[in-house]
């Protein structure tokens, strides 16, 4: 491939993406081929001459494409994100086109010192959340309060004495806490358990009728 032919060809590649994106909401989320189905649509032995640019794009959206999930779709939810962008894709190019090895600093200075410089950007950005993090957390332990102070009792053990009739509340094991001096006989009054009920007579006083 010539570069007049590689820029000619990148042209029509780059348009498939672009239009791929403009209507990728057309798209079924999952593919809908059967298994199998791809394989078939495929030479049965590898080719001996190649084939026209033009062809290789109408192979991608004849066999290709209905075998396609589309991760980019915007209902696509499953496993985990996996979204591309423009940029990303351009980048992407980019480094396929000059194809360097960064495996260590005289391969590709720039891809070294580059990575080096981008990783310490998101060091500093995780530093900075963290900090903002633990500032809100600080914040919230500051104005946080008990829903119910000591001494107040809760909701769940404010049980009235008219709640339960007096045989039932004995057949749990449930008395009355007597009545301090000075309250109404209108006035409610706690329910406590005998200690050494707990048990099955506890978990019955959650499945009364």
């Amino acid at each position: 491939m010539t570069p007049d032919e590689f820029r000619q060809h990148g042209h029509q590649v780059v348009d498939w993406i672009a239009d791929y994106y403009e209507q990728l909401e057309t798209f079924p989320v999952l593919s809908q081929s059967a298994p199998g189905s791809i394989r078939a649509a495929l030479p049965a032995a590898p080719p001996e001459q190649g084939e026209p640019f033009d062809a290789v794009l109408r192979d991608l959206d004849d066999v290709i494409m209905p075998g396609i999930t589309h991760w980019q779709h915007p209902s696509f939810f499953a496993y985990f994100p996996a979204n591309a962008s423009g940029p990303a894709i351009l980048g992407d190019l980019l480094a396929s086109g000059l194809g360097v090895q960064g495996m260590l600093w005289a391969t590709s200075p720039a891809a070294t010192e580059l990575e080096t410089h981008v990783m310490e950007w998101l060091r500093e950005l995780q530093v900075q959340v963290s900090a903002e993090l633990e500032r809100r957390q600080a914040r919230r332990r500051k104005h946080a309060t008990h829903p119910y102070p000591v001494g107040i009792p809760t909701p769940r053990a404010q049980i009235s004495e008219t709640s339960e009739p007096a045989s039932r509340r004995r057949a749990l094991g449930v008395e009355l806490a007597a009545p301090k001096s000075g309250e109404g006989a209108m006035e409610s009054k706690h329910m406590t358990r005998k200690p050494d009920q707990f048990g099955v007579a506890q978990r019955g006083a959650f499945e009364l009728p």
